[in-house]
């Protein structure tokens, strides 16, 4: 990743809740002291990875500390609220992903706009998602899982990484356009469904590949 110093500082600077004038003078500082990435899911998987990896970048490039916290659950959201909530100073950042976008739309509850509460700073990252099961699984292609999942209704188990999540959403789509029905296991986090996959506690997860 190239992400010059002085990009980031004048992206960074238009987080904050400052007078236009006074950007420059307050890029010029930034950041004099150390700066959270906040991540909604926990740690193992490509959303904290990421985080990690992003920090470790900066905190090299412009000589102070970005560290990551992890707060997951409700697809994000937690961490998205913590992050709206906070001093708009630029030293509480949020590693989004296209779970926000996607929560917008599935809950009627939340208690912070994310179009209006945040500033986008920088893309840093695309990925594609896969359908992934475990190696004793007897069926071994689309089809075969399909066929599978047909003959025995609610057995086997899906894992998510928390309703609204991404793989959530790709694994009920997957279900509705297969016609088929698999028992949902929520966590809050990628790591944990992964071992219970390679443990064979879990059949099935639809996740990035990043991840896997």
């Amino acid at each position: 990743m190239k992400l010059p110093r002085r990009k980031f500082l004048r992206l960074a600077a238009g987080t904050a809740a400052v007078p236009v004038a006074s950007h420059f003078a307050w890029a010029q500082t930034y950041p004099s002291r150390p700066v959270r990435i906040i991540a909604g899911f926990a740690p193992g998987g490509f959303t904290d990875t990421t985080a990690r990896l992003i920090g470790n970048w900066l905190s090299e490039r412009v000589g102070q500390q970005f560290f990551v916290e992890n707060r997951p659950g409700a697809g994000g959201n937690i961490a998205t609220e913590a992050v709206a909530h906070a001093p708009p100073d630029g030293y509480t950042l949020l590693i989004a992903t296209d779970a926000n976008a996607y929560n917008a739309t599935l809950y009627d509850n939340l208690k912070f706009n994310f179009i209006k509460a945040m500033t986008p700073v920088a893309g840093i990252g695309r990925v594609a998602f896969v359908m992934v099961v475990n190696p004793a699984f007897a069926a071994k292609t689309v089809p075969e899982f399909i066929a599978s999942a047909k003959a025995n209704p609610g057995k086997i188990n899906m894992a998510t990484v928390g309703p609204g999540s991404p793989s959530q959403l790709f694994g009920v789509l997957f279900k509705s356009m297969a016609g088929v029905d698999l028992a949902t296991v929520n966590y809050r986090g990628i790591g944990p469904p992964l071992l219970d996959l390679i443990s064979g506690r879990v059949e099935v997860i639809f996740t990035s590949i990043a991840s896997t």
